[in-house]
């Protein structure tokens, strides 16, 4: 696999169990890409998660110890292109689900999540 997203709840499990939590298929795609990648909605995400404390560290610790780990990195496809991309992903009204997948979609990538609405949606989502 050569481009893999990641979607926001796989980076904290990442960070605080590792790959404990992911399915055998998750942790095979993980080990398999050349490239890990997210969208830069990841981090705005985290940063609400620790705002209003549903995880305990900052997007950027978290992000700063994948980035040394696991060599993540930030999609930097523009964000008008990104939110282009958006605009025919009806299925669902959470702005955070809809950017992430827009992203990996644009880039005809698999998107590692365990959100089972995404699963339905997206054909190239993978768990």
């Amino acid at each position: 696999m050569k481009r893999l997203y990641l979607d926001t709840h796989i980076l904290v499990w990442l960070y605080q169990d590792g790959a404990t939590r992911l399915t055998s298929q998750g942790v095979r795609a993980v080990e398999t890409a050349e490239q890990l990648l997210i969208s830069p909605m990841v981090e705005l995400e985290l940063t609400y998660l620790h705002e209003i404390s549903r995880i305990n560290c900052t997007a950027l610790a978290i992000l700063d110890s994948l980035r040394r780990d696991i060599g993540l990195e930030t999609c930097n496809l523009p964000f008008a292109t990104v939110i282009g991309a958006t605009l025919t992903l009806a299925w669902t009204r959470d702005p955070f689900d809809r950017i992430i997948a827009a992203q990996a979609a644009h880039r005809d990538s698999p998107l590692l999540t365990a959100d089972q609405n995404i699963r339905a949606h997206y054909p190239a989502a993978i768990w």
